[in-house]
């Protein structure tokens, strides 16, 4: 029997819910289950290409632990999703038009495509879905 699927919205730049959202993003698609990670609001802004860790990262006192800790990189976490299991990672293309970014904007190989939430809660009625 196959595991049903994953859905994740994220819209916060919480670090700790970035953080959460790659930790069960990765740990979920190299399990055997397909996951599909909606990324929308202000949390795009977290996937901006070229921004330093201190930049990318805003959170509280748990953040800063995690930082200087040297917990696994957010980014390096959904990478590895993809890499190693079903992970595909939609920006949301409201939160995009907002921005004026493009897929161009955003941190290299991590998107498979742009999408609205419509088609996404439409999709999620197949599985379990998860918002932070």
């Amino acid at each position: 029997m196959s595991a049903s699927p994953l859905f994740i919205v994220l819209a916060s730049p919480e670090h700790e819910k970035v953080q959460l959202a790659g930790m069960m993003a990765s740990v979920a698609a190299v399990s055997e289950r397909p996951t599909q990670l909606f990324v929308s609001m202000a949390a795009i802004m977290t996937f901006q290409k070229g921004l330093s860790s201190e930049e990318r990262y805003k959170g509280g006192a748990f953040s800063a632990a995690m930082l200087d800790k040297g917990a696994p990189d957010a980014m390096d976490l959904f990478a590895q999703g993809k890499m190693l299991g079903d992970l595909q990672i939609v920006a949301c293309s409201m939160a995009l038009d907002i921005q004026e970014w493009t897929l161009d904007d955003l941190v290299e190989d991590l998107f498979d495509e742009t999408g609205g939430l419509t088609k996404f809660l439409s999709d999620a009625e197949a599985g379990e879905l998860i918002v932070l």
